[in-house]
C-alpha cells in the first residue's frame, strides 16, 4: 500500500467521522457514497479506476458508518445508471427494489465493486432516499438524497486530489407562517 493510499483511507474516515457527527444521524438511516478513485488520485473522472484506492477510502468510510449505526449505501458510476449497492438487510428495511446486477472497475466503479465485496450481503438497488450523502469527486449523488437536501460544509473538504461535497438531509416544512417546527428536525 503506498503512503497516498493510506492517507486517503485516512481522510475518507476523518470526513466521514466529521459528516455523519455534523448531521445528526440516526442509527439505521443511510449514508450515500460516491466516490471516484481517479479523482481521488489526481485525474479526471473515469479515467484511471484504482480497485487498491477504493478498498482504502472505503475501509474509512465503513468505519465511520458502523461507529454511527448506518448503512453505507455505495454509488456505481453511470455505465449503471448510478445504481447503488446496499446490503440487503437496508435495502428490505427501506423497501428498495433488488435489481441484478454486479459492480465491476470498469462498469460500475472501483468504489461501488470495493463494497460489493466488503458488505455481508450485497445487494444492487435502483433507487434510495439517503438521509446523509458524501460526494467525492464530483459524481453527483443528489439523485439519492431525501427531497430536502442541506449542503454542510466540512474542514475535511478533501480526499487525495479529489473535492469532497456534502449533505444532510431533513424534513419538509409545511403549514406557512401560522405553523411551529420542531427545532430538532431543522
Amino acid at each position: 500500500m503506498t503512503e497516498e493510499m493510506k492517507m486517503a483511507g485516512e481522510q475518507a474516515y476523518r470526513a466521514a467521522r466529521e459528516l455523519l457527527d455534523k448531521a445528526h444521524v440516526g442509527r439505521g438511516d443511510i449514508f450515500v457514497v460516491g466516490c471516484s478513485t481517479s479523482e481521488v488520485a489526481g485525474a479526471a473522472i473515469g479515467t484511471d479506476s484504482c480497485p487498491e484506492l477504493a478498498q482504502r477510502v472505503l475501509e474509512g468510510i465503513l468505519k465511520a458508518a458502523g461507529e454511527s449505526g448506518v448503512y453505507l449505501a455505495a454509488q456505481c458510476c453511470e455505465h449503471l445508471n448510478r445504481a447503488l449497492i446496499l446490503e440487503e438487510e437496508a435495502a428490505r428495511r427501506y423497501n428498495c427494489e433488488i435489481v441484478n446486477v454486479v459492480p465491476a472497475p470498469k462498469a460500475g466503479g472501483s468504489f461501488a465493486t470495493a463494497a460489493y465485496g466488503a458488505f455481508a450481503h450485497p445487494v444492487a438497488v435502483e433507487h434510495v432516499r439517503a438521509h446523509v450523502g458524501m460526494d467525492i469527486g464530483d459524481t453527483l449523488i443528489g439523485m439519492h438524497l431525501r427531497e430536502v437536501a442541506v449542503p454542510l460544509r466540512l474542514q475535511s473538504s478533501q480526499i487525495g486530489n479529489a473535492r469532497v461535497v456534502c449533505a444532510r438531509t431533513r424534513p419538509k416544512f409545511i403549514g406557512g407562517g401560522r405553523a411551529a417546527y420542531d427545532e430538532e428536525l431543522m
